[in-house]
């Protein structure tokens, strides 16, 4: 059930916000460099790993920062339900690197192109009618999915740890780590809201500072790059589809491809849901319509990435932790943030002025960032309660994951298993989660249906519905009243929900479910405006002028908030779907 909650009092500026112009290009900025070198990296590694000439690398790198520059700015500013319509990045998919180099072995960039295009299909269905899934990628699957960002990185941290030359004394890449780290942790926890927007720039400035004493900055690198470029050669990748393209090696990888993008889609998810609960002041419940502009941008990018030959893409949470960090929120920041890394990508001297900073400096400040995300996607899991089995499924998931991670389990099948995807905790454990939540919900007792209209009209239905359940799980005279209650002041508050739309004929499904002596109530109706479970948040609240005139419309909300032991309202492009868990009375 949604009861009152504190607000973030340290967000400075809340997603509908518009903060100051100078903050804004500071922010943006700040997120563009600090997201580049990633940007960069994997599209390098991948390519240059598949034995790609540098011409291809440089291309592959040059096209992945445009189309997630372009991405990141979409989900700023959504067209349609393309978007997000929050600060997200996207970029490379440290979990395509694998099949990526397959593809490119198998059949070079042309048939890279073929696979990410047909696998990206799969996501516009996703995006389209997600609800249809909502029971198997629930806000616990997708909290585990955040938590196991964090293993998966820590290998990467560690390695940057440890790049240094090895004539460089044994304190260089501590000193360099541990400065970054004192300054980003020290600012994070005893700065005030407007210095700690800038505490990832100072952390890093200060980390450089201090490499460039030990030699450790590349300053060669900054001085000889060029300031303006763009790649003339165009590897034309699907003017060889014809003469080299093999349908039997195209469809042995195809469901690969198809894995990878459902894994990147629940990190989509988690990154969708996550930068929600840090972009508001008061806390709401989760929309469902953001996360389908999310995946949506997810299908478009990939779409792209693959007519430009280059690797996946998809969402990711480090803007979660950086809003959080800096209290910024407001959506221009995402549209300058998208816009600086087009114009980082047509300016050779600004990435290597990224790029010249050591791995250490970047340890100490990812050390920090994936604390918060991990913390983040903690809270997520358990944002719908946390019984027995989402606490199994949460701690297998976590597990098993890092265990595939660390090469613990099994390493010789895992590391061979369609291009060795499960080597990553996040595809391992998000798997584990998908597959654990799936088996609840096949061995979930029988549920009753009923399909009607969304009227008035329909009560004497609900009302024969709701006997016929009672009945089946004989639970007495005082249940029948409690339930038949629930149901009219949900049949009621849906309607008031959405006036402007009684013109039309809506239809109503209802899906009964029991366990014990509980019975939930799935209603399932089109789309409304307002989310029932933030207004039932907010009854406690101070009578006003305007709270009077709404009275008469809030009895329902009230009488569900007595009677309901907990309310889930989930808002989707296409339906709403309002679950009403009800306790038999004792």
């Amino acid at each position: 059930m949604a009861t009152a909650r504190e607000p973030d009092v340290g967000l400075l500026y809340q997603v509908d916000e518009r903060a100051p112009l100078p903050l804004v290009a500071c922010i943006g900025l700040q997120y563009a460099v600090l997201s580049v070198s990633s940007m960069m990296l994997m599209p390098t590694v991948a390519f240059r790993a598949a034995g790609a000439s540098e011409t291809a690398v440089v291309w592959a790198v040059f096209a992945s920062l445009v189309i997630c520059g372009a991405i990141t700015a979409l989900h700023a500013r959504p067209i349609g339900r393309f978007g997000a319509g929050y600060v997200l990045a996207i970029g490379p998919s440290s979990a395509a690197i694998a099949v990526t180099v397959d593809a490119l072995d198998a059949g070079g960039p042309a048939l890279l192109a073929m696979l990410a295009i047909t696998a990206s299909l799969f996501q516009f269905a996703f995006a389209l009618r997600m609800s249809l899934l909502r029971r198997l990628l629930t806000p616990t699957v997708s909290g585990t999915a955040l938590m196991l960002i964090s293993v998966t990185i820590i290998p990467v941290m560690f390695g940057m740890l440890d790049d240094v030359p090895a004539e460089q004394p044994a304190t260089a890449a501590p000193a360099c780590a541990g400065a970054t780290f004192l300054v980003v942790g020290g600012i994070m926890l005893k700065g005030t809201p407007a210095l700690r927007t800038w505490a990832p720039v100072i952390g890093i400035v200060v980390g450089s500072v201090v490499a460039a004493f030990y030699g450790l900055y590349d300053v060669d690198r900054v001085v000889e790059a060029s300031w303006f470029g763009v790649p003339t050669d165009w590897p034309g990748h699907f003017a060889t589809v014809a003469d080299n393209f093999d349908f039997a090696t195209f469809a042995g990888m195809v469901p690969a491809f198809v894995l990878l993008y459902l894994i990147c889609t629940i990190r989509s998810m988690s990154s969708a849901l996550a930068i929600q609960t840090v972009s508001w002041r008061e806390p709401r419940a989760m929309d469902f319509r953001p996360v389908q502009g999310a995946i949506g941008g997810d299908a478009l990018s990939n779409l792209a990435a693959g007519l430009a030959g280059t690797m996946p893409n998809g969402a990711h949470s480090g803007t979660v932790a950086r809003t959080q960090l800096t209290g910024v929120a407001a959506r221009p920041v995402g549209l300058m943030f998208g816009t600086a890394v087009i114009l980082l990508a047509l300016c050779p001297k600004v990435v290597a002025l990224v790029l010249a900073v050591p791995g250490p400096v970047f340890a100490g400040y990812v050390t920090v960032m994936i604390a918060a995300t991990f913390t983040i996607g903690l809270k997520m899991a358990v944002s719908e309660g946390a019984d027995h089995r989402q606490g199994l499924i949460i701690g297998l998931a976590f597990w098993i994951g890092a265990g595939c991670q660390y090469g613990f389990i099994f390493p010789e099948f895992v590391a061979t298993f369609a291009g060795g995807m499960l080597k990553s905790a996040l595809t391992a454990g998000g798997l584990v989660a998908i597959l654990l939540t799936a088996i609840l919900v096949l061995t979930a007792p029988r549920r009753q249906r009923l399909e009607t209209r969304l009227s008035v009209a329909s009560l004497l239905e609900l009302r024969d519905f709701v006997h016929n359940l009672v009945k089946r799980h004989r639970w007495g005279s005082a249940m029948t009243d409690r339930l038949e209650a629930v149901a009219e002041e949900m049949l009621l508050t849906l309607l008031r929900d959405d006036q402007e739309s009684a013109e039309r004929e809506r239809r109503l499904l209802v899906i009964a479910s029991s366990e014990g002596n509980a019975a939930t109530l799935e209603f399932i109706a089109a789309g409304g405006q307002e989310n029932i479970e933030d207004r039932l948040a907010v009854l406690g609240e101070t009578a006003t002028e305007e709270s009077f005139e709404r009275v008469e419309r809030d009895v329902s909300l009230r009488l569900l908030r007595h009677l309901a032991s907990e309310v889930r309202h989930r808002q989707y492009h296409d339906v709403d779907v309002v679950t009403v868990r009800v306790n038999a009375p004792t």
